[in-house]
């Protein structure tokens, strides 16, 4: 049966028309000037879903860069300051072997006891090292100094026993320690032996103009110790700086998807807007001669 279109059809049609030609071209020109290829979840869940998962992602990612970056520099403060409490270490083996000389005199033995006395105190410096605020060889309690230099009836000594490992996510369910366990290095190889205290044995001997030359091996004992340590912590940093750049490589991997995944085909953008627009003329065109003329065209 055939169905009678009447002018007020052919009007309504011509108006839904223009009206989505113009949503189209809206939407074209949106996503040319904000070059994104949404503007809200509804127009494409997928594309937003996707959106939602790259950022989380992204965010995770630089969190994790942080975190490898604060461990980056705990293990440099620590790698640096155990460089200089090594320099200090062979400066006083040079004097102990110095006061094995039959010809030193008393004198000399006691300007060569200030001198290891104040490599001590610089050694408790070393010792209550910070980075931040924190103490780097004090384990988990960082807002504890481990030297107090008024232990030991007020010569000085390494007062902490914290060797717990201060570990970082620098992945999913992946962790490094920054810290060392400061125990085998300024407690070694006990508190009642330990560098500080061998220190004050060899400050004793030289105060009273004697020679300390039979400290020699528990010099190079605590030396060969700090040494070990130290090499273990170099296998840590080498082990840091390859998981530092493979999150920076997986942050230029996760950019460029959500980039792919929400950023506008700008030349396609653009071609399909003048297609558009070229469409819409050819719409106005045609509905001009759709709509039924009136009276007073044919009166003019």
């Amino acid at each position: 049966m055939a169905v009678r279109v009447t002018q007020n059809m052919l009007n309504s049609n011509m108006l839904r028309n223009l009206h989505n030609s113009m949503r189209t071209m809206d939407n074209l020109q949106h996503q040319l000037s904000s070059g994104s290829k949404i503007a809200k979840p509804s127009d494409d869940p997928v594309v937003a879903a996707r959106g939602m998962f790259y950022r989380s992602s992204l965010m995770e990612n630089d969190q994790y860069i942080r975190n490898v970056d604060e461990a980056q520099s705990w293990m440099d403060m620590t790698d640096g300051t155990m460089d200089e409490a090594g320099n200090v270490m062979k400066r006083i083996k040079e004097l102990l072997v110095y006061s094995g000389d039959g010809a030193i005199s008393p004198a000399d033995l006691n300007t060569m006891a200030s001198e290891v006395k104040e490599l001590k105190t610089h050694l408790g410096t070393l010792a209550n090292q910070q980075i931040n605020g924190k103490y780097i060889f004090a384990g988990t309690d960082t807002n504890i100094a481990p030297y107090d230099p008024a232990a030991n009836g007020g010569k000085g000594d390494f007062v902490s026993t914290n060797s717990s490992p201060i570990n970082l996510e620098v992945s999913q369910n992946v962790f490094v320690t920054s810290n060392i366990n400061a125990q085998n290095l300024f407690n070694y190889p006990n508190n009642a032996n330990n560098m500080f205290k061998l220190l004050d044995n060899i400050i004793t001997e030289l105060g009273n103009g004697r020679s300390a030359s039979q400290f020699i091996t528990g010099i190079d004992q605590q030396y060969d110790k700090l040494l070990a340590e130290r090499a273990s912590l170099g296998a840590s940093v080498n082990r840091v700086d390859l998981i530092a750049e493979r999150l920076k490589g997986q942050e230029v991997n996760i950019t460029g998807l959500m980039s792919k995944n929400e950023d506008a085909d700008m030349a396609k953008v653009m071609t399909d807007l003048k297609t558009q627009e070229s469409v819409h003329n050819a719409a106005l065109g045609s509905g001009a001669r759709i709509i039924q003329p009136t009276l007073l065209d044919f009166l003019r």
